[in-house]
């Protein structure tokens, strides 16, 4: 400091602890210490959360810090800079003069200025016949190159939080995208489970986010969702060995049963009708909600039994009603009573649904036929809800029946699609 003596404000101002422990401080400057004032600045932009400044008050230490001739910071060259309200609002953007005083009273309270004030509070500097300044009253940047450390370490402190933060996001959007594909993938697939709940589940941890979530709640989302996601893997992982077990017991059988060259009947596991049949035979499979064994004469003499079992008619795979309905709320108010509380109540909706939408009722009957009474019920629902993008809801419905019974259909992407766009929309992170 170019003074070894302590500086009190001029006229109202009152004096405080704070601005004398940042006179002290100023006076520990090491000799020849200098820093870069631009260097320093940035640092002090990445450091505002810790220091307690705001951006416009960064704003006027910018340009106190224009001011200052010198491109380091030095005892050597002065550390006392002068500028009147005036200039300091040209260099400021035209900011008033009443919050300039504001803004350079918080930088002095948060210990990054000292003001030097003159006996009648102006500011000014005294030369000598030389041209150097002897003395100079207005505002000391000294406090910036005692603290230059430490406003360095903390800029350094507040870099390393947003990275961690960046990638905490980062895996918690990974996570979110992984829970909503394996989900997908298993109601897709007909895995047993109560995917429906899982799914619910899911959409309350995501949405107990905040806006702008802290550090620490992204953690402890990010921690109940790779939980959930172990516990949605471990199950998928049960059911993958599962099935491939139960697929290699036929393949056993058939390996033990030809080895015998006396055996004249097979017994082969099937999920197909008899080649040749008619479409009334394929009808009548398709009705029957559970597996049935079926017999048919072979050409040499063999038995081969044929199951015809599916979850939904046509191969297609029937979906949680609640699922259905948290996709497709708008449905429920064409039930009976306005309301839909069983699939019962739901293919009712749908009938009105139809005759609303104008799709035939042999459109419609072929749809329950090919589908299955649940699923087309269901397809009416998302049709409803995207009615305002469909120009013929009927010629719609027959493209995908027909899809279905090619097997290319399937209703669990449209409806997982619609169980996201319709959720309550909130803000959220990753």
């Amino acid at each position: 400091m170019e003074s070894g003596n302590v500086t009190t404000p001029f006229g109202r101002r009152l004096m405080t602890f704070g601005m004398l422990a940042s006179q002290a401080a100023a006076r520990r400057i090491e000799p020849g210490q200098s820093i870069d004032k631009w260097k320093l600045y940035r640092a002090l932009c990445e450091a505002k959360p810790l220091l307690g400044i705001t951006d416009r008050a960064l704003a006027i230490l910018n340009a106190l810090l224009s001011f200052y001739p010198k491109g380091e910071l030095s005892e050597d060259n002065g550390l006392v800079v002068f500028p009147s309200n005036a200039q300091l609002s040209l260099r400021a953007h035209g900011m008033a003069e009443q919050t300039i005083r504001r803004h350079l009273a918080s930088l002095v309270e948060a210990g990054l200025l000292i003001r030097k004030d003159s006996p009648n509070g102006k500011r000014y500097a005294r030369k000598e016949q030389g041209g150097d300044i002897r003395e100079a009253f207005g505002f000391s940047l000294a406090p910036l190159l005692a603290r230059a450390d430490e406003i360095e370490r903390l800029a350094a402190e507040v870099a390393a939080e947003r990275l961690y933060l960046q990638r905490l996001r980062e895996r918690l959007t990974l996570c979110r995208r992984d829970v909503a594909k394996l989900i997908e993938m298993a109601l897709e697939e007909g895995v047993a489970g109560d995917w429906g709940r899982i799914h619910l589940h899911f959409r309350d941890i995501v949405e107990r986010l905040p806006r702008s979530p802290s550090a620490a709640q992204i953690a402890a989302g990010l921690d109940e969702l790779e939980l959930l996601r172990d516990e949605i893997t471990n199950q998928l992982e049960l059911h993958e060995e599962t099935r491939n077990q139960s697929g290699n017991a036929p393949h056993y059988e058939r390996h033990i049963q030809n080895s015998n060259p006396h055996s004249i009947t097979e017994f082969e596991p099937s999920f197909e009708t008899k080649q040749g049949a008619t479409a009334d035979d394929r009808s009548a499979g398709r009705a029957e909600p559970a597996a049935r064994m079926q017999k048919v004469e072979e050409t040499n003499g063999q038995v081969r039994d044929a199951r015809s079992a599916s979850v939904g008619s046509g191969g297609l795979k029937s979906f949680p009603l609640g699922l259905v309905l948290q996709a497709c709320p708008e449905i429920a108010a064409y039930g009976p009573q306005g309301s839909v509380g069983s699939w019962r109540d739901l293919m009712a909706a749908a009938v009105v649904v139809r005759s609303m939408l104008g799709v035939s009722p042999s459109a419609y009957e072929q749809a329950c036929e090919i589908m299955g009474p649940e699923n087309a019920a269901t397809v009416i629902a998302c049709v409803l809800e995207r009615s305002g993008h469909i120009n013929s809801a009927g010629g719609y419905l027959r493209d995908l029946t027909r899809r279905a019974e090619r097997g290319e259909f399937a209703i669990g992407p449209m409806l997982m699609a619609l169980a996201r766009t319709n959720l309550p929309i909130r803000g959220k992170t990753g």
